[in-house]
């Protein structure tokens, strides 16, 4: 049997990951307010990591923002969309908690006007564009998500799935906005 451990990202690592595995991290360490930390320093980088999440969450809530107003989707897709943003405002309410539970002060938001720049949003033309922007954003957060199981201890393995499907989910209702065929390989994220 393999020592896990020596094959697993340190939290060091996850800190210097890219953003979509920073939120997928800081999810899954988290299960309503029970935090996993062993010291000062590890509560220390825990908050860095949940700050970096909800730098990302608060990008995607913005995301759905823009494209919501963007007059550029039909009112059945806006609909979808602030389902969709309201399920992130969840997640980032979790981590805003568990900030505040370790101590630390949770990362603010940007103006609209800075994630709109940010994420190129002059760049969308029409609703097929701004679905396939999402259709990235979710995927990459599902895949992330799904990536860092492996890496935390059995008490947090149910968080981040559950989070991994939620992103799943958005995948598979925006992949089928666009009209993309149902994937022919099993096992497809991850």
């Amino acid at each position: 049997m393999l020592d896990n451990t020596l094959i697993l990202p340190s939290r060091r690592a996850l800190l210097s990951a890219t953003g979509k595995t920073l939120s997928a991290a800081a999810v899954a360490l988290v299960i309503g307010s029970k935090i996993k930390t062993a010291s000062a320093a590890d509560a220390s980088q825990d908050v860095q990591i949940l700050n970096a999440a909800i730098a990302l969450e608060h990008e995607g809530i913005a995301a759905y923002q823009i494209a919501a107003t963007s007059g550029l989707l039909q009112p059945a897709v806006v609909d979808i969309g602030v389902t969709f943003q309201g399920h992130h405002k969840g997640h980032r309410d979790i981590l805003v908690k568990a900030v505040k539970t370790l101590g630390g002060t949770p990362a603010e938001e940007k103006s609209l006007g800075e994630y709109a720049k940010d994420l190129k949003a002059s760049t969308l033309k029409n609703q097929t564009d701004v679905l396939q922007l999402a259709l990235g954003l979710e995927r990459g957060a599902a895949n992330a998500y799904l990536g860092l199981i492996p890496a935390l201890g059995p008490d947090f393995h149910q968080v981040a799935a559950q989070m991994a499907g939620d992103e799943a989910f958005h995948a598979a209702i925006l992949a089928n906005a666009l009209g993309e065929p149902i994937p022919k390989n099993a096992m497809m994220f991850g």
